[in-house]
C-alpha cells in the first residue's frame, strides 16, 4: 500500500524537476527534533474548563467564545466558562476510525457575513465517505444556535472507507483566499497522482471557486486547485504573523514533518520521508532528491502533530511568532520558532500526560488546548503566576 505505481514515480520526478529552478533558496538543512526530551517544568498553569465527546477542533469567534466540533458530528459554542449549547444543522457525517466532523474556521468577514467553515466526511455508501468542504451562516436566536444556508463548497471524489482525511483549513491573512489540506487516505501512491484529490494542500476562493493565480489554474480539475502536492496526512496549517504558510503532516514510522509551504513545490510523499514504512522497509530521504522540498524540521520517533496556532498574544510575550502544535504521541504542547529564511526549530516541549488534539490562541492571548478521545479535556493555558477564569463546576457538555 505504501509503494507508488511506477508512472505517478515518473511524473512526479519531472514535474518537480521543472519546478526546481523556480524555487527559493534552500533553508538550511532539517534538523531531528524527535529525540530532544520534553523540558522538566513547564512555564504555564493548566486549567481544565470542560470534557467533551471525542472533541476534533476548536476555533475562535471574535466575542472570544468558542467553536468546537465532536468527531461523531456534533457542533457546539463554548464559553469560556465551559458552558456550551448545540449548534443545529450540521450535516450528516461518516464517523469510522480517523474520519467525522473536523476542522472549523471563522470566516475573515464574519462581523458582517456571520459565516463559518468547516469540513466533513460526507457518507458515499457503498464505498465510505468523501472529505467536503462546506460553509454555512451560524444563526442565534433565543431558541438556540444553527447553520443556515449550508452550501458544499468542495468534495472529494475518491471515497475511501478509512485513512487520514486532512481537512484543515486557513485563510490568507488578507482573506481572499482559502486553503485545505487534503490527506492520502493511507493510499501513498495517490498523493503524487495529479489527478486526484489526496495528499494535496488545496487553495480557492472562499466560494470555491478556482484561483487565475493558481500554479496549474487552466488545467481544471483538481489539479487547477492544487498548491503544493506530495503530501501524507496534514492536521495542521497556519498562517506566520509575517505571511508565510507552514503545514505539519504525520509521518509514517518516524519523518513527522514542518514544512514552509511554497506554491507548485512537490514534498515528496510517498517517495522520499526521513521515516520508514510501517512494514519496515526504508523509504529514500529527503537529501538523496533533491528536487523534492525538505521539511525545514521533522521527528524522529514521531510526536504525530495535531493542530496549529501562531502565537501573537500578550500573555507569552517571548513566544510571539512562534507555532504552537499538539502532540498526539508526545501528549502535549510543541513550541516551534522559525524563521525569515524557512529555517525552523523546536523550542520547547511539554507533557501534559493527554494526547492533544487542536490548539487555538484566544483573543486574551491565553492557549487553549482540546484532549483527544472520549471525555477529552478543553484546557486553558497562562503563564504561572496569573490566575484562572472563573469555570462553571460540573459542566461537561
Amino acid at each position: 500500500m505504501d509503494t507508488p505505481a511506477l508512472p505517478h514515480r515518473i511524473l512526479a520526478a519531472l514535474t518537480a524537476a521543472a519546478l526546481l529552478a523556480l524555487a527559493p533558496p534552500r533553508a538550511p538543512a532539517a534538523e531531528n527534533a524527535g529525540t530532544l526530551p520534553a523540558e522538566a517544568e513547564a512555564p504555564f498553569t493548566v486549567q481544565r474548563v470542560a470534557t467533551f465527546d471525542g472533541p476534533w477542533a476548536i476555533a475562535f469567534l471574535p466575542d472570544g467564545r468558542i467553536l468546537l466540533t465532536e468527531k461523531e458530528g456534533r457542533m457546539r459554542i463554548v464559553a469560556q466558562d465551559g458552558r456550551s449549547q448545540p449548534i443545529a444543522g450540521v450535516p450528516e457525517v461518516y464517523a469510522r476510525g480517523q474520519t467525522g466532523l473536523h476542522h472549523v474556521a471563522v470566516s475573515p468577514g464574519f462581523a458582517r457575513d456571520r459565516t463559518i467553515y468547516f469540513t466533513f466526511i460526507e457518507p458515499a455508501p457503498p464505498r465510505g465517505g468523501a472529505l467536503a468542504l462546506a460553509r454555512a451562516r451560524l444563526a442565534e436566536s433565543p431558541d438556540g444556535a444553527r447553520l443556515d444556508g449550508l452550501q458544499i463548497l468542495w468534495r472529494q471524489r475518491q471515497p475511501a472507507r478509512s485513512g487520514h482525511p486532512g481537512g484543515r483549513i486557513a485563510f490568507a491573512p488578507d482573506g481572499r483566499h482559502l486553503f485545505l489540506t487534503v490527506g492520502e487516505r493511507q493510499e501513498s501512491d495517490t498523493a503524487q497522482d495529479p489527478d486526484q484529490g489526496r495528499g494535496k494542500i488545496l487553495r480557492m476562493n472562499p466560494d470555491g471557486s478556482v484561483p487565475a493565480d493558481n500554479p496549474m489554474a487552466a488545467a481544471g480539475g483538481i489539479r487547477a486547485l492544487t498548491w503544493t502536492t506530495g503530501h501524507r496526512n496534514s492536521y495542521g496549517l497556519a498562517f506566520a504573523p509575517d505571511g508565510t504558510l507552514w503545514e505539519h503532516e504525520m509521518g509514517p514510522r518516524g519523518g513527522d514533518e514542518f514544512n514552509r509551504i511554497e506554491p507548485g513545490r512537490n514534498y515528496g510523499w510517498p517517495l522520499v520521508s526521513n521515516g520508514d514504512n510501517y512494514s519496515g522497509l526504508p523509504i529514500p530521504r529527503h537529501g538523496a532528491h533533491p528536487e523534492f522540498q525538505a521539511p525545514a524540521l521533522y521527528w524522529t520517533p514521531v510526536i504525530a502533530p495535531a493542530g496549529m496556532a501562531f502565537y501573537e498574544g500578550a500573555l507569552f510575550p517571548g513566544w510571539r511568532g512562534s507555532a504552537l502544535i499538539g502532540g498526539l504521541v508526545a501528549e502535549g504542547l510543541v513550541r516551534v520558532a522559525v524563521d525569515a529564511r524557512g529555517g525552523a526549530r523546536q523550542a520547547g516541549r511539554w507533557s501534559l500526560g493527554e494526547r492533544i488534539r487542536d490548539v487555538a490562541v484566544a483573543p486574551d492571548g491565553a492557549i487553549w488546548l482540546i484532549e483527544d478521545g472520549r471525555d477529552g479535556g478543553l484546557l486553558r493555558l497562562v503563564p504561572k503566576g496569573q490566575p484562572e477564569a472563573p469555570a462553571a463546576p460540573g459542566l461537561t457538555r
